[in-house]
């Protein structure tokens, strides 16, 4: 009985946190981890984003832009179309490449918005996010935006070494942009320029070498494969997808990286008590056994070697609701 009611209370611990765990099974993996993959945008970092620059002899470029961003749900999207400030009309000629960006046909021009790849241009060296537009073909311009690394993840990546993990990320984005959020986090390692594909291959190679379990935090749609291919997905449930929510094994609720940090330590609190009973209950047991075998045991001791055990064993099982301080 208290084995299955640690892990409920585990849960029901991890709940207080707003911290959302789809079932007992990934509280042993969880709580086992020697690696924690964390994607960037809307992760690490806000998700909140700010055109900061825009390079372009076409006075269009803007429009053209929150034009072909229109259908897309993506924080840069939001931070184009914010910028633009103006109602865009439905747009029906729209397709998005994940990964690469949004192909559409804005007032019978062909619109490629996306990386650098993506618009067949050479990549400029830029802090911050660069989407850059081809308009018919040819190289129209690029929009630099910027985003803020949240206020906690610089506690959520110190507190993951601090307990041997190794930290690191895959993103999207330059590689100047990763490994500036790695200077100023701490991070083990980085990989940017990555496709959702390259993203699951390299999750693969990480869980190949790796002796314990491999976690992903993430947010996107994008982010789906991975959370899935990962031993442990943790989804941010606050600016995260539904793709995302729903492929997670752990969802965080209000999108603290720290959040990671306090889902692994309730998982090996409540392992500890789980192994802590069975020892308990078994010890007890086989004790009560042999001492009954000499004739020291009365009635009222097996009593309490198999209803009494199994009442502290539960009180000790409630322990696991408790807050992580």
């Amino acid at each position: 009985i208290s084995v299955p009611l640690s892990f409920f209370a585990g849960i029901g611990g991890a709940s207080k946190e707003g911290i959302l765990i789809k079932g007992s099974s990934y509280i042993e993996t969880l709580s086992k981890p020697s690696v924690v993959v964390f994607d960037k945008t809307g992760t690490l970092t806000k998700g909140v984003f700010k055109v900061t620059e825009i390079v372009s002899e076409n006075p269009n470029l803007l429009k053209f832009a929150a034009f072909a961003e229109s259908a897309s749900s993506h924080p840069i999207a939001a931070a184009i179309k914010k910028e633009y400030g103006k109602e865009i009309p439905p747009q029906n000629n729209i397709r998005e490449i994940a990964g690469s960006g949004v192909e559409a046909v804005i007032d019978g021009k062909k619109i490629l918005a996306g990386n650098a790849k993506f618009a067949g241009v050479k990549p400029v060296n830029k802090d911050g996010t660069v989407v850059y537009l081809s308009i018919d073909g040819e190289f129209a311009g690029y929009i630099v935006i910027s985003d803020e690394i949240k206020e906690d993840a610089p506690f959520a990546v110190s507190a993951l070494k601090k307990m041997g993990i190794t930290t690191e990320m895959l993103s999207g984005d330059t590689y100047k942009t990763a490994v500036s959020v790695q200077q100023t986090l701490g991070l083990d390692k980085v990989y940017a320029e990555l496709l959702p594909e390259d993203k699951v291959n390299k999750l693969e190679e990480l869980i190949t070498n790796s002796s314990g379990s491999v976690i992903f935090a993430g947010d996107g749609i994008n982010d789906a494969p991975v959370l899935t291919r990962a031993d442990i997905g943790i989804a941010m449930g606050g600016l995260g997808s539904d793709a995302a929510i729903e492929a997670a094994d752990v969802v965080i609720m209000d999108d603290k990286p720290s959040k990671v940090v306090t889902a692994i330590k309730i998982s090996k609190r409540t392992m500890n008590i789980v192994k802590e009973n069975i020892a308990f209950a078994l010890g007890v047991k086989v004790l009560f056994l042999i001492l009954g075998g000499f004739g020291f045991i009365t009635m009222w001791g097996a009593v309490f070697a198999d209803v009494g055990v199994a009442l502290i064993a539960i009180l000790n099982a409630l322990r696991a609701i408790k807050r992580i301080k």
